[in-house]
């Protein structure tokens, strides 16, 4: 019963790490943080199992976090209200090609991370995106401006670079 207990807050305290590190962060982890992840699972792992290296007590930590898992998954279906405190929201970052300052600087995302984004969309200006959404996961959605459209033009400070 001590490992589920273990599990089960140490499960608590990564989820809430997640959450609070923000959605790009997530979604965007390079070698350093893969390594850096792994080594915090051993770590971790020594703190659910503690002196107990059996195989039963690995397998009742593993079983805890899918169950927790399961459990937040659970919550957020039969309960809406919470969806957004467990999975979070998405969030408008462009809108009518214009950049949202507050909603950039609150999940603290840079113009290049935009830019970025929008080169590997093929869009060439931030003017012919109507909306950019940051995703839940990390991920930018775009929604563009068709052809016929008519944009006004020549400005620069806004050209993806």
């Amino acid at each position: 019963m001590d490992v589920v207990i273990r599990s089960a807050v140490v499960f608590l305290l990564l989820w809430m790490v997640i959450r609070v590190s923000g959605k790009r962060e997530v979604g965007q982890l390079s070698a350093f943080d893969m390594i850096l992840l792994v080594t915090v699972g051993d770590l971790v792992s020594q703190g659910v199992v503690q002196e107990d290296y059996s195989l039963t007590a690995a397998v009742v930590a593993v079983a805890t976090f899918a169950l927790a898992g399961v459990v937040l998954a659970r919550l957020g279906f039969w309960l809406p209200g919470l969806r957004p405190t467990l999975a979070g929201v998405p969030r408008v970052v462009v809108r009518d090609g214009e950049p949202v300052l507050d909603v950039l600087e609150g999940e603290r995302i840079t113009m290049d991370d935009v830019f970025e984004a929008c080169r590997k969309q093929g869009i060439r200006s931030l003017h012919d995106v109507e909306l950019c959404v940051l995703e839940v996961d990390g991920t930018f959605s775009f929604f563009t401006t068709g052809p016929d459209d008519d944009r006004e033009g020549g400005r620069d400070d806004h050209e993806v670079k």
